[in-house]
């Protein structure tokens, strides 16, 4: 089984975020619906669309594999959500060898369920 462990730098960041969320501070972004989010994770989840979790642990996924970093803090790690979103439609032009699919420039994904996808991953 596949064990995270997350550097002390890593888990300061995972205890700001959290408090920051919890303090509900999101003025700078628009609020995503929760039927949005609920579709988003659909389709992440969907071995048949996005099926992230074939390559990445995250919140609420059975069953996760290891090949990808685990999708957590993503706000801190993403502050800027259109950057999330080219790393998932096309992280090739970010890092030439990656392993992960090109789910936008392939085809795999619509711009509107690539945009569903980046707000559930940027919520986790």
């Amino acid at each position: 089984m596949w064990k995270f462990k997350p550097r002390a730098a890593s888990l300061s960041m995972l205890t700001l975020v959290a408090v920051t969320n919890l303090a509900g501070v999101s003025a700078a972004e628009g609020e995503v619906s929760e039927e949005a989010l609920a579709r988003g994770r659909e389709i992440a989840f969907d071995i048949m669309t996005g099926n992230c979790l074939a390559c990445h642990m995250m919140a609420g996924g059975e069953m996760p594999g290891n090949i990808g970093p685990p999708l957590i803090a993503m706000k801190a790690r993403y502050p800027e959500r259109a950057k999330l979103r080219a790393q998932i439609a096309d992280s090739r032009i970010s890092n030439p060898k990656t392993i992960m699919p090109p789910f936008g420039a392939h085809g795999v994904l619509t711009d509107e369920e690539l945009d569903m996808v980046t707000d559930f991953v940027h919520s986790l």
